[in-house]
């Protein structure tokens, strides 16, 4: 039986991805006490890369924050696979965001808004988080955006 998270996400129109592999030597996610940290995630999408490239040199604002919404989903798909049921989230605590950027771009907080008005869009006020949003030169694989979250569930 569906959650009410997960009658939310329909009601959205919102399919997650499903949870990918760890590509090193780390694990998806690490549950200490009622904090569940995830690992980055990247824009992958149903196996393929998805946003390769540099803000304010490949992709606009725009396009960076559809690479951040994607990097939330994946996110909330490894949190899922983590706890089972999306309901038992109390909060949404902070996510760490990375934005591939050229030199002179700095607009990575409009990019990361994506992934912001995506929790809050998923898990309504419970979703309002502490965040970072970080230029960065280069991320793995060249993707355009990679976040990390931590998430507080009830016990």
């Amino acid at each position: 039986m569906a959650g009410k998270i997960d009658a939310h996400l329909a009601d959205l129109g919102i399919s997650l991805p499903t949870a990918t592999a760890p590509v090193a030597n780390y694990v998806p996610y690490v549950i200490s006490g009622n904090l569940v940290h995830i690992s980055g995630q990247i824009t992958m999408e149903n196996g393929e890369l998805k946003f390769v490239g540099k803000l304010g040199a490949d992709y606009d604002v725009e396009t960076g924050q559809k690479a951040a919404r994607l990097c939330a989903l994946n996110l909330v798909a490894q949190l899922k696979a983590a706890i089972g049921d999306l309901d038992k989230v109390s909060r949404v605590v902070k996510l760490n965001a990375f934005v591939n950027s050229a030199p002179d771009f700095t607009d990575q907080p409009k990019v990361v808004n994506g992934a912001s008005d995506t929790m809050v869009e998923i898990f309504g006020d419970a979703g309002k988080h502490a965040r970072s949003a970080v230029g960065v030169a280069a991320l793995p694989l060249g993707v355009a955006v990679e976040i990390d979250g931590i998430f507080e569930v009830a016990n």
